[in-house]
């Protein structure tokens, strides 16, 4: 079976582009029988990371499908049009999308899968969109995508009722293949690497530190926990704690928070506590999950929750909004607070700051549940897919 991969999200730092690499590299490690065929844009074929092992066909575009996608950006007609004719020249038995974000029509007659992660801009478009002329283009692709899919896949059971209840659609329609942590996160033994990668962002071992990691984007909550952290270091007891929040906030074409977020800290006198570490790589990402105290994800939705499967897999507590997949994900690996509410989210914090009992119990009950989520698995659930419906 040929197999097209729309792989223009390769390269994309945030959660998207990982799924779509581990997903990928796991598929392609395990499937020896199809052949696979990668899809890419003119600015993606610049980069040289792409398997050796699969075809891949460069479109002329003139502009990237993440800039396209950004805040203040759409696609061209005329760059659709290009991926679509570089599809169509080709026979390929199945087509698939890891991110409807970038998703293009295709002509050929074959079988479709199209990947919806959330449906976080369906619930809260305004903390997605800046304006409503790039919602309207957004409907347009994701609605025109779902009806052309032959299925649709997604990453939670979660993600998936929601999916099925929002555009209602047939539960038979709707797949989910789960995600993982790589290797990389992974208990660590303290020593100077670790020490480093915390003296250079102006942390100290021993030092105790909240750590959030995502999108920088307003629907991650992240205004109400800083107001959370600066509730809490006004008792004696967690005065020194500081926040790093790790995330893209320089170069993430998405709609960001970090203005009003900077405003808010500068504001509040916290620009000396919380951290802006910027995007980094995944070694020295793995150093701060073995350092800090806990992972705070106070999102008011997510259709998975990837950094809550890497704090765990690096035995780092998590408290957790319980809202959306996080939940399902973190099961009893994690404490939950309501994120709207400062008060429970400050009184959760405190409780797992206070409690060292407590954390080494989190800790080893989350390494537990990492252990639920390979990539291996996951490859494995997605050839299942494959062949189930290019046999069809």
């Amino acid at each position: 079976m040929r197999i097209g991969v729309d792989a223009c999200t390769w390269n994309n730092r945030r959660g998207f582009g990982r799924f779509t690499r581990e997903l990928l590299e796991a598929v392609l490690a395990v499937d020896k029988t199809n052949e696979y065929l990668f899809f890419i844009d003119s600015e993606s074929a610049e980069s040289n990371e792409f398997p050796s092992n699969v075809k891949t066909i460069i479109a002329q575009t003139q502009v990237s499908p993440m800039e396209a996608a950004s805040a203040s950006g759409r696609r061209s007609v005329k760059d659709l049009w290009s991926m679509s004719r570089e599809v169509l020249r080709h026979k390929i038995d199945l087509f698939f999308f890891p991110a409807v974000y970038s998703y293009f029509p295709i002509f050929n007659r074959t079988k479709i899968i199209v990947t919806v992660h959330d449906v976080i801009a369906d619930h809260h478009p305004e903390l997605v969109f800046p304006n409503s002329r790039l919602k309207m283009f957004w409907k347009l692709k994701q609605n025109t995508a779902i009806r052309q899919a032959h299925l649709i896949l997604t990453v939670s059971e979660y993600s998936k009722r929601e999916i099925i209840e929002y555009f209602k659609l047939p539960e038979s329609k709707v797949r989910v293949v789960s995600e993982a942590a790589r290797s990389v996160f992974s208990v660590l033994q303290p020593g100077s690497e670790i020490n480093q990668t915390l003296s250079r962002f102006g942390l100290e071992p021993d030092k105790p530190f909240l750590m959030y990691v995502g999108g920088i984007s307003p629907h991650k909550n992240l205004n109400t926990l800083v107001d959370t952290f600066h509730l809490i270091i006004q008792n004696a007891n967690f005065s020194s704690v500081k926040l790093v929040l790790v995330g893209d906030y320089k170069d993430d074409p998405f709609f960001s928070a970090y203005p009003s977020l900077k405003k808010q800290i500068d504001r509040l006198g916290l620009s000396d506590k919380v951290i802006f570490t910027g995007y980094i790589e995944d070694l020295e990402l793995a150093h701060l999950y073995n350092s800090t105290s806990m992972v705070v994800l106070p999102s008011l939705e997510e259709g998975f929750g990837l950094p809550a499967v890497e704090a765990m897999a690096c035995g780092t507590p998590v408290a957790a909004s319980h809202r959306g997949s996080l939940p399902e994900v973190l099961g009893k690996a994690g404490l939950f607070f309501d994120p709207t509410d400062t008060e429970n989210m400050a009184e959760t914090l405190r409780q797992v700051l206070s409690d060292q009992a407590l954390r080494k119990e989190m800790s080893q009950t989350g390494l537990t549940r990492a252990k639920d989520f390979l990539w291996n698995k996951a490859a494995k659930d997605m050839l299942v897919i494959f062949n189930e419906l290019g046999n069809n």
